[in-house]
């Protein structure tokens, strides 16, 4: 049977083992909601990438659409300078600079349907994505509350948990608990201090 000295010990190593793994939990909780703050903003970077990408789609579509406008223009200058010219050398050259503005036109036609095939594509795709970051985003948000309450009732824990500390240090005697005190600010973990039962060693357990 273990000798009273080692009992009231062994009472005091097992509230330190208790405090010790309440400040680990309490310790990692920051590391925990730095994490989902990261997937956060991770989560709304990707809906704003998909947003502008939607958004410089919609301004080269009105680029197109200004430079097929210019291109109509030219085509009607032209058109209206034939009626005015007299040599048939101007007229044909007037012809030909019809001919380009129009082949023009059609390219630049030929690229506004793909860009609108884009950005039809790029909505569908959009509203799908957006709706599954943003219940993602939920879903983060959610465990950071949990964390945060988790957190709360760890800090009461330990409190309690550091009061029991107190109470039991208290009737160790001083030599004793200086020893403690060293091997505890000296070892990596807990135990500290282990009883012997059967000519046994209650923490490796060989003789």
């Amino acid at each position: 049977m273990p000798s009273p000295d080692l009992e009231l010990l062994l009472v005091l190593q097992d509230r330190d083992t208790r405090r010790v793994g309440l400040e680990s939990q309490l310790a990692a909780i920051p590391r925990e909601v730095g994490l989902m703050e990261q997937k956060i903003a991770a989560e709304r970077a990707a809906i704003e990438n998909a947003r502008t990408e939607l958004r410089e789609l919609e301004s080269k579509k009105k680029l197109l659409e200004n430079d097929i406008a210019s291109a109509e223009q030219k085509v009607a200058k032209y058109r209206a300078q034939q009626l005015e010219v007299r040599k048939n050398d101007e007229y044909r050259a007037l012809g030909v600079e019809i001919d380009t503005a129009q082949n023009a036109i059609g390219l630049l036609e030929e690229d506004e349907l793909k860009v609108m095939f884009a950005i039809d594509e790029a909505k569908k795709n959009f509203a799908a994505s957006e709706a599954e970051r943003k219940q993602a985003i939920l879903l983060h948000e959610g465990r950071i509350r949990t964390l945060r309450e988790r957190e709360g009732n760890l800090r009461a824990e330990l409190q309690s948990a550091q009061a029991e500390v107190t109470a039991a240090r208290a009737p160790v005697a001083e030599p004793l608990r200086r020893a403690y005190d060293r091997l505890m600010h000296e070892r990596v973990s807990l135990p500290i201090c282990v009883p012997i039962r059967d000519g046994k060693c209650g923490g490796c357990h060989m003789r």
